[in-house]
């Protein structure tokens, strides 16, 4: 049977340096079918999943789709490196993200409670403070700012930094770690050629420090819960427990940050999805939701198929990789009315931003608060925010935003 072939690129860390370009491909690829076969350099054959419920199917599915063993799009001399190296395609790694079955479940469990409704509700005033503050820093600067450096980046990471119990101090080192850590790809950012391995080996001799002292005095923080978990009555490995206090520390900013980003984007590009919101601030949590699906900062995750299976009409191997091309999914217009319009009132938004299933984003609750306590400050205060010039992307395939966004604006 002859497999359908995906012949534009939406793989590459160079593919998502022109947004517009690569969600025009990306229609193009979901007009040919759901689910295409993809014979790129420098990666090892795999089928890309472009719309989004069979990208929810393959999620909602994880006995059939493993994340182990590959998660993410490496070239193949690459992941050769590393699994010589370390043995396995994560390297040092071996976070919730390379888990499945019981053993994921297990691990999610141990800090699901901190990222739960009822907890963040105690964190909705400081939230409130916070998005008040980096609006003032917004008058302060005097209508005229780089939006990522000055907001997008630094409102998130001082919120996940104090959720972990690290000092404010300590914010610049767990920034630049996170932006080599997922930049690797991105000659901004990247330390070496080794994608992010050598960052990673930095992240838990800074974290290992971090642990030690939560052993010796555990606090009422999320590093505290880390540092001291216990799984079937056995502490966790040494691995185990920096890999998760990355995870957190890494992507528990990164991502709400993009969206963030990506959000006043089109604010400033849609004037009139402004308006809309500054005189319905009831609209607030549903345009949350569209600055998600639009900034989807988790490009794609892989799977692989345990047992010969069918997806799309193909039928895949077992395996077989998939790559879930998330922000394909969430531009899906069989999936989205208008799906390439931005609208502050979409609903519903059954979007995959967040993923979904088993392996949805931990952090999903915490930032949608974060998003939206921002964003209804934003409305309240600022009357007018337009581009000062063009935006510009980090050069990543996997996760990644905004790198640059500078604006003009005025205040009320």
């Amino acid at each position: 049977m002859t497999r359908p072939l995906a012949t534009l690129d939406v793989f590459s860390p160079d593919a998502y340096l022109d947004e517009a370009e690569v969600a025009r491909r990306c229609r193009e690829l979901r007009a040919i079918g759901p689910v295409l076969w993809v014979e790129q350099e420098p990666y090892r054959p795999f089928w890309a999943v472009l719309r989004r419920d069979e990208i929810m199917a393959v999620e909602r599915d994880s006995k059939t789709w493993l994340a182990a063993p590959r998660q993410t799009l490496i070239p193949r001399d690459i992941e050769d490196a590393i699994i010589a190296q370390w043995g396995v395609r994560t390297g040092p790694v071996r976070s919730l993200l390379d888990m499945d079955g019981a053993d994921h479940r297990d691990h999610r469990a141990l800090t699901q409670s901190w990222f739960n409704s009822r907890f963040l509700d105690t964190l909705r005033e400081r939230m409130t403070v916070l998005a008040r503050e980096f609006v003032d820093k917004l008058a302060a600067l005097g209508g005229e700012c780089d939006f990522i450096e000055e907001i997008a980046v630094p409102y998130p990471l001082i919120m996940i930094t104090s959720i972990l119990g690290l000092p404010d101090s300590e914010a610049p080192l767990v920034l630049r770690l996170t932006q080599e850590l997922f930049g690797a790809q991105d000659p901004d950012r990247q330390r070496s050629g080794q994608y992010g391995q050598d960052v990673a080996m930095e992240f838990f001799q800074y974290l290992g420090a971090v642990v030690a002292d939560r052993r010796r005095q555990p606090a009422e923080d999320l590093m505290s819960v880390v540092a001291n978990a216990r799984l079937h009555d056995a502490p966790l490995s040494d691995i185990d427990t920096l890999s998760y206090g990355m995870l957190l520390a890494a992507a528990g900013h990164d991502t709400t940050s993009s969206s963030v980003g990506v959000g006043m984007m089109q604010l400033a590009l849609h004037p009139d999805q402004f308006a809309q919101l500054q005189a319905d601030p009831a609209l607030i949590p549903s345009a949350a939701q569209e600055m998600f699906r639009w900034a989807t900062p988790v490009r794609h995750f892989m799977r692989t198929a345990a047992t010969d299976t069918q997806l799309g009409g193909q039928a895949i191997a077992a395996g077989e990789s998939v790559c879930l091309v998330y922000l394909s999914g969430n531009r899906d217009e069989t999936a989205f009315p208008d799906a390439d319009q931005f609208r502050v009132d979409r609903s519903p938004n059954r979007h995959v931003a967040f993923g979904y299933g088993a392996h949805h984003c931990l952090g999903r609750i915490l930032a949608e608060m974060e998003v939206e306590a921002l964003f209804r400050e934003i409305a309240a205060r600022v009357e007018h925010i337009k581009l000062a010039g063009p935006a510009e992307w980090v050069k990543t395939n996997h996760t990644g935003g905004l790198k640059r966004l500078p604006i003009r604006y005025r205040m009320h």
